[in-house]
């Protein structure tokens, strides 16, 4: 229900007591409100951080200057992640799910939408996160609820550390770091704004409105909107009609059912369909950068589908001459290295031809 909805509901529902106890016999019966008497609510500006100052934020040395494992994991999973900072801090201690892929997510209880959720991370997190738990288990060896205890006044560690605490660790982390704006001046914020960011990078490459709804667990279209007036509702059934084979020519599935298909989607579709390369996908996530150059085809990570034939056929071709070439003038290495990407290229030219001629065929038949 929204907002100038509900509240016209609340004023009626006050109306219609006053009437039934006889609070107030002056009220004219028709008085009553309408969702169209509300003013209408102004667009809130962005608040998602200049690059310039997440820049700042997120380098490894600034980081380090927390001091403090906790306060500075919290961070790091409130960037990448986009959680609200209480739920953030009340993540259990067993918070990590896999899918069939034995790709992590981060499992948190949506506290404000009163469901649990799913956000995929990244192995480095992972290890993170890992390290985080080995540090509570070696503090309370009676075991604690949360991920994030409460370092004082906590015997049983069954508190977990509080919003106000971490904001005020996180002021004067600013302050001790010394981050600026653009126009040099000291900058404070909130954790809240590290959400918006989160958003705004998304869209900004490409992710469609939907996913990033899903990524970041809102309940409506209208909650994802601050960041762009973007939606996307045929994507997800494309990507999984299509065939997608990696460099050894075995299909890639997705699996749509299951208690993990939403955040398993959502997984793919931020790391590898945002990512089009020119013979197919790169499923390294988006918030990494590939450390090798035209490497793909001896990748584990590069994904392609049918209609990127032409291009296989094409790069085939170039191989097969590299690979001739360099046998004749006896370079044995760059042979080599070219034969591997030659098997790829059989194994998905084979793979992806086998089937679209399967497709044809039932489609003669039919």
């Amino acid at each position: 229900m929204a907002p100038e909805v509900s509240s016209s509901f609340q004023l009626n529902s006050f109306f219609t007591a006053i009437r039934q106890h006889r609070w107030d016999d002056t009220l004219p019966t028709t008085a009553m409100f309408f969702a169209q008497d509300q003013p209408k609510r102004a667009e809130r500006p962005p608040r998602a951080l200049a690059e310039h100052v997440m820049a700042q934020v997120e380098h490894p040395g600034t980081l380090d200057r927390w001091g403090n494992d906790d306060y500075r994991l919290i961070t790091v999973i409130l960037i990448r992640c986009g959680l609200r900072i209480s739920d953030a801090l009340r993540l259990k201690f067993d918070c990590i799910a896999s899918d069939a892929d034995r790709a992590p997510y981060l499992r948190y209880f949506n506290h404000k939408m009163k469901r649990e959720a799913l956000a995929p991370i990244d192995e480095d997190l992972l290890r993170l996160i890992g390290q985080q738990r080995h540090r509570i288990a070696a503090r309370w060896p009676s075991g604690s609820n949360w991920l994030f205890p409460r370092p004082t006044k906590n015997v049983d560690g069954q508190a977990p550390i509080s919003s106000s605490t971490y904001r005020l660790a996180l002021y004067r982390w600013l302050e001790a770091c010394s981050i600026r704006d653009e126009h040099g001046q000291p900058v404070h914020f909130t954790p809240h704004q590290w959400r918006h960011t989160l958003g705004t990078r998304m869209i900004n490459r490409d992710v469609p409105q939907e996913v990033v709804r899903r990524i970041l667990d809102h309940d409506s279209s209208q909650m994802t909107g601050h960041y762009a007036r973007l939606h996307d509702t045929t994507v997800r059934r494309h990507w999984e009609a299509a065939r997608k084979v990696n460099i050894a020519g075995q299909a890639v599935t997705l699996d749509p059912d299951g208690p993990l298909a939403e955040a398993a989607w959502a997984k793919q579709r931020l790391g590898r369909v945002t990512q089009a390369l020119a013979n197919g996908y790169c499923g390294l996530p988006v918030q990494k950068t590939c450390p090798h150059a035209n490497a793909c085809l001896t990748c584990p990570m590069f994904i392609t589908t049918p209609e990127f034939l032409p291009q296989h056929h094409c790069q085939r071709q170039q191989v097969v001459q590299i690979i001739t070439a360099a046998e004749a003038r006896g370079q044995t290495r760059l042979a080599e290295m070219n034969q591997q990407v030659l098997t790829n290229l059989d194994n998905i030219i084979t793979s992806l031809t086998d089937d679209t001629t399967a497709e044809e065929a039932t489609a003669d038949a039919g």
